[in-house]
């Protein structure tokens, strides 16, 4: 009896010491933690140069390079066929491609528009803000000689296929 509780005692001991040098190398300590973890800016470094290498992708080269979420989204999008570009062509001549839904509405287009001038504008540094009440005040999208007027058409009812251009045009007073 007394041999039988001498051999328990040393398999307990031995478990004891198993599970110790388990804890050991599965629980590294907090310091070695500390030493692998990275400043800010290191990590903000390591991110950049992977969204740029991500960025070179043929289907993404057409991005630029502080792209956001919503743009990657949108090219992937386009590429699966979900969306469309439309270029929208400004007064001075400039054409923005703007990337809408597949069953976009008039007015997914005005937002889509308003979001490209934003993330422009703060590319550039250009204007701070810009009241867009106003400019849908003021002008019209135009298609193919018809007025974009009313906002919840879908821009397949007026004929809008990927790659089409619309125009701002200004509207002419009435007196």
């Amino acid at each position: 009896m007394e041999q039988e509780t001498e051999e328990g005692e040393n398999r307990l001991q031995d478990s004891e010491v198993k599970e110790e040098n388990l804890t050991d190398e599965t629980c590294p300590d907090a310091e070695e933690e500390d030493e692998e973890s990275l400043p800010h800016s290191e990590i903000l470094d390591i991110f950049e140069e992977g969204l740029a290498r991500l960025v070179q992708d043929p289907l993404l080269c057409d991005l630029p390079i502080q792209v956001t979420l919503e743009e990657v989204n949108s090219q992937i999008a386009l590429e699966y066929g979900q969306a469309m570009t439309v270029k929208v062509v400004k007064a001075d001549g400039e054409v923005m491609p703007i990337v809408v839904v597949q069953n976009a509405t008039v007015l997914d287009l005005k937002k889509a528009i308003c979001r490209f001038m934003e993330l422009k504008q703060q590319r550039e540094g250009g204007v701070k803000h810009v009241s867009w009440r106003y400019v849908w005040r003021t002008y019209y999208l135009v298609f193919q000689g018809e007025k974009l007027e009313d906002d919840s058409t879908r821009l397949k009812d007026y004929g809008i296929r990927n790659r089409d251009e619309v125009t701002f045009m200004k509207k002419l007073r009435k007196k």
